[in-house]
């Protein structure tokens, strides 16, 4: 329970920071695209397939998203569709860290065995095993990029592909509502019901 609660804290703390740097230069005719196309695949009735990812890979950045952001009394990065989001956005609209991310993905995948050696693959860990793992990789460029991906996926808007029925945002109390109405907070509701502001 301490280490879903340290994960959370540092996922909300990650968000925070990759808000708060706006950094990331995005193409927005490719992400207009990427919106349109995650729209249509959300609407229809079959299941979700990957663009990009093979099966394997598809399993271990699953597992990963999921213990960045686990799963407790509230849902985490694997019932927000996390893995959905990372694929579509590496072939779209981050597609410009496709290849450094497939890249770090590869090397991770082969330090598993490396510290594992009856177990081939990163999603075939036990929770436990996958934390201790993750605490030797968690300084480097892949996990940092899988990080910022999987928070991405936990609190864009569902047509983007992850935040599965806004997950993410149920878990930070956010309500999507089209149109807000006054008092939007603690500071003017008093002018609402005719007090001094």
């Amino acid at each position: 329970m301490t280490t879903n609660i340290h994960s959370r804290r540092s996922a909300l703390r990650g968000l925070g920071m990759l808000l708060g740097a706006g950094v990331v230069s995005l193409d927005w005719p490719a992400l207009a695209r990427a919106a349109h196309e995650a729209h249509l695949a959300a609407q229809s009735s079959g299941p979700q397939t990957f663009t990009l990812l093979a099966a394997g890979d598809a399993a271990d950045i699953d597992a990963l998203a999921a213990q960045i952001v686990p799963s407790d009394e509230t849902p985490g990065a694997r019932e927000a569709g996390a893995v959905f989001f990372i694929d579509r956005a590496l072939a779209t609209f981050f597609a410009h860290w496709r290849e450094g991310f497939m890249g770090g993905l590869r090397g991770f995948q082969a330090a598993v065995p490396d510290a594992h050696p009856r177990t081939p693959a990163f999603a075939a860990l036990p929770s436990e095993s996958q934390v201790e793992f993750l605490l030797t990789v968690d300084r480097t460029p892949f996990f940092e990029q899988a990080r910022t991906l999987t928070l991405c996926a936990m609190f864009s808007m569902p047509k983007y592909g992850g935040n599965r029925d806004g997950s993410g945002w149920k878990l930070l109390g956010f309500e999507d509502q089209h149109v807000f109405e006054p008092p939007f907070g603690h500071y003017d509701r008093d002018v609402e019901s005719g007090g001094t502001p």
